[in-house]
């Protein structure tokens, strides 16, 4: 790409139909942190506002499931849809910072969240919630979000919260801090050229 041509742009759209969920993601990555949601989980779509803010995406998510069961599938599949359309954003990851770390507070709770855009599907979570739920939301499903947007993005990301007494804080923390670290991530730098690796390719 020559000087004078614009970047290209990063956007993806995702949809996923299964007989448990029907989803549609679409993402900017060089959004200014609009989002706007239509599921049924109203904590989770909560958490998805802050991480489009604070990662400065553009997010919409369409989302139905059958949360007559319980919210588990439908939770899931959107963040394996977040997983895709990250993966597929990016392209080639040509000139991306690729590493990322962020230590974000929420009153009493700390998350400590260390992202690698690697190629690799690795989640590391080190969360005790001290309660099972934070309304109708089942505070488990936190890490099993995490592990499908991990699964997907094939990104390698690293979750410790060394301490908090709150749910509502810590899940806001983490969600906070996945927020800036895929902001950093993804950030373009103009002194690396191709795909940060080694390798030649991630």
């Amino acid at each position: 790409m020559s000087p004078d041509q614009p970047p290209a742009a990063r956007r993806a759209e995702v949809t996923r139909g299964t007989k448990e969920t029907q989803i549609e993601v679409r993402l900017d990555l060089d959004g200014t942190g609009k989002a706007m949601f239509d599921t049924p989980v109203g904590f989770l779509n909560h958490m998805l506002d802050l991480f489009a803010r604070h990662a400065l995406v553009d997010l919409e998510v369409r989302a139905a499931g059958d949360t007559e069961v319980d919210l588990h599938h439908t939770v899931e599949d959107i963040g394996i849809c977040l997983g895709q359309a990250l993966d597929k954003a990016l392209g080639d990851k040509a000139g991306i910072q690729r590493f990322a770390w962020a230590a974000v507070p929420m009153d009493e709770a700390l998350a400590e969240v260390a992202l690698d855009i690697s190629g690799r599907a690795v989640l590391g979570y080190r969360v005790a919630f001290p309660g099972e739920r934070v309304g109708e939301f089942e505070t488990e499903l936190v890490e099993e979000f995490l592990a499908g947007f991990v699964n997907h993005a094939k990104v390698t990301l690293h979750v410790r919260v060394p301490y908090g007494t709150n749910d509502h804080h810590i899940a806001e923390a983490i969600f906070k801090g996945l927020a800036l670290a895929v902001r950093q991530a993804v950030a373009r730098n103009p002194r690396i050229t191709g795909a940060p690796s080694t390798k030649g390719v991630i």
